[in-house]
């Protein structure tokens, strides 16, 4: 009963969230019974362009660490906060939502080749959510019963929990930063005066990820309209009595 209230739950995920957590759950396995190493995965300039070991440009956010309370914390917020968006403002735009993993990994890839970040996971699961948290100025949020505050202020209340645990905040302020710049460019700068939307999606995206919208102007033929099969029918059973 359990399975299959989980495997309901799971197949009931939007597909990039069920996809870049299952990601990050498998990785994580596969370091923790020894099948590969961190040393494989993390973000290494010269192992990737000398080496051409191009996966290192997606297995490092992949990785959160081996298995404990920060890997538990960050599938948390990645798991939550990556579904609210998917179904939320991107809700039949799944295109643009995998174009924003697009731009924000490769912002932190760039920034990636100028310091010693080896592993942008947590990066990228802070700019998820200074995107939702920007998206919903007027939601009321408490962390662990101890803080209320509206979910602006939810990034910085990650990155103060952050600095309390002695962590590097660091990689909290790349993810903050790369947030405010799509938050910028998708969202404010596009309705200022004199502004324009700058990130469009590129339709070979849109040609995989969303479903192509029907034609208004289609005109089916009579035999294919739903409203004449009912008469059809009607009429053959006319012409043809039991």
């Amino acid at each position: 009963m359990a399975y299959q209230g989980f495997a309901q739950e799971y197949l009931g995920m939007p597909a990039v969230t069920r996809a870049y957590t299952t990601a990050c759950v498998l990785t994580t396995a596969a370091v923790q019974l020894e099948f590969i190493t961190p040393f494989q995965l993390y973000f290494n300039p010269d192992l990737i362009f000398r080496k051409f070991q191009i996966w290192r440009l997606i297995t490092n956010f992949l990785f959160f660490g081996p298995l404990g309370f920060s890997f538990f914390f960050n599938m948390i917020f990645l798991y939550r906060y990556c579904r609210m968006l998917e179904e939320g403002s991107f809700r039949g735009r799944t295109a643009d939502f995998v174009f924003m993993f697009l731009f924000g990994g490769f912002l932190m890839t760039l920034f990636g080749l100028f310091a010693s970040l080896f592993f942008l996971g947590q990066a990228f699961t802070i700019m998820l959510v200074y995107v939702w948290s920007r998206r919903n100025p007027y939601i009321r949020m408490n962390f662990f019963g101890l803080l209320n505050f509206q979910a602006p202020f939810l990034p910085w209340v990650l990155m103060g929990f952050s600095l309390l645990l002695g962590n590097s905040i660091i990689i909290d302020m790349l993810g903050i930063a790369v947030g405010h710049i799509y938050y910028f460019l998708e969202d404010v700068f596009p309705n200022q005066p004199g502004g324009k939307k700058l990130l469009l999606t590129p339709s070979f995206l849109k040609m995989v990820f969303d479903t192509p919208e029907e034609d208004p102007n289609y005109n089916p033929l009579p035999e294919d309209r739903p409203e004449q099969q009912p008469r059809d029918q009607d009429h053959n059973e006319q012409q043809h009595p039991q």
